[in-house]
C-alpha cells in the first residue's frame, strides 16, 4: 500500500483515481501530477516502483498544497471572515448555507434535522 501525504492510497486502483484520495487533489490535479512525472493514466498503483511513488510525492509536496496544510489555511480563512462579520461570516457563524442557496426549505444538511415548534397546531 503505498502512502503519499498522510493517506494510505488504494492499491487496486488506477493511479490518477488513487490520488484523489488525498485531500486537495481532484481529477484534474491528479491528470496533472501524472503527467508531470510521466506515469501512463492507465497503470494501477500496485504495478508502481518505489521510485515512481517517491517522485509522485516530491511533485505533490511541491507544487500543491494538500491535506492538513489545506485544511488549516481553509480553517483561518472561515475564522478571518467570521471575525470581519462580512455576510459571507455571518452565515458561517450561524451555520447556514454561505452560498447564496434558499433556506425556507432545503437547507437540512446545513441547518441539521428539523426541531419541531412548541404549542403550534394547524
Amino acid at each position: 500500500m503505498a502512502r503519499i501525504a498522510g493517506v494510505n492510497i488504494p492499491t487496486n486502483k488506477r493511479v490518477p483515481i488513487a490520488l484523489t484520495y488525498i485531500h486537495g487533489i481532484g481529477h484534474t490535479k491528479a491528470g496533472q501530477i501524472v503527467d508531470k512525472v510521466g506515469i501512463a493514466h492507465e497503470k494501477r498503483v500496485s504495478e508502481l516502483t518505489d521510485a515512481e511513488v517517491i517522485q509522485i510525492r516530491e511533485v505533490i509536496d511541491s507544487d500543491h498544497m494538500v491535506e492538513g496544510d489545506l485544511r488549516r489555511e481553509v480553517a483561518i480563512n472561515v475564522k478571518r471572515m467570521m471575525d470581519l462579520g462580512c455576510y459571507r461570516g455571518l452565515r458561517h457563524r450561524r451555520n447556514l448555507p454561505v452560498r447564496g442557496q434558499r433556506t425556507h426549505t432545503n437547507a437540512r444538511t446545513r441547518k441539521g434535522p428539523a426541531r419541531s415548534i412548541a404549542g403550534k397546531k394547524k
